[in-house]
């Protein structure tokens, strides 16, 4: 018997199945950030992105929702490889002047990630006639924009700030 040929809402299950994992991880990755930053503005920021994240996961089980399949999430090896830098990182620079310069970078990575995902995602939604859940992934694209132009200008403070410290 051959095997099915695969659709593009098929990809779109796969993917969508992957950053749901990837958001979970996010999650914990930003609560853990929170804890590990020094800078006041940089710490508040990975709070509310948690808190975020939080709400992206629920929408994003909305989504599955939207399309008929169980909320289920596949094993995400792009955010493993990240939040495992983003461990080594960590462990590296604890206490070190540029800990939270390397810590705002590795959020980047990880939000970075998601824009791509969630922009193919919303595309694809609308492509596969799925408007709703294509408004739904817009949002939660607008929100790691926005966290991502966040992370942006507080990195330039404390790369600026660890510049004048170092000189």
């Amino acid at each position: 018997m051959a095997a099915k040929e695969k659709t593009l809402h098929d990809a779109f299950y796969e993917m969508l199945k992957d950053v749901y994992y990837a958001e979970k991880q996010s999650v914990k990755a930003c609560k853990k950030s929170a804890k590990a930053a020094e800078h006041a503005e940089l710490k508040q920021a990975f709070e509310a992105h948690a808190e975020e994240s939080a709400h992206q996961v629920e929408r994003l089980t909305q989504v599955f929702e939207i399309i008929g399949k169980p909320a289920r999430a596949k094993t995400c090896e792009a955010m493993q490889g990240i939040t495992s830098e983003m461990e080594e990182d960590l462990e590296d620079f604890a206490g070190t002047p540029a800990a939270d310069a390397v810590l705002a970078a590795c959020a980047q990575a990880v939000e970075h990630y998601e824009i791509a995902r969630y922009g193919t995602l919303k595309t694809w939604a609308s492509q596969l006639g799925h408007e709703d859940a294509a408004k739904l992934l817009d949002e939660t694209l607008q929100e790691e924009k926005k966290a991502d132009a966040l992370l942006t200008r507080i990195a330039g403070r404390i790369n600026a700030e660890g510049a004048k410290a170092a000189a």
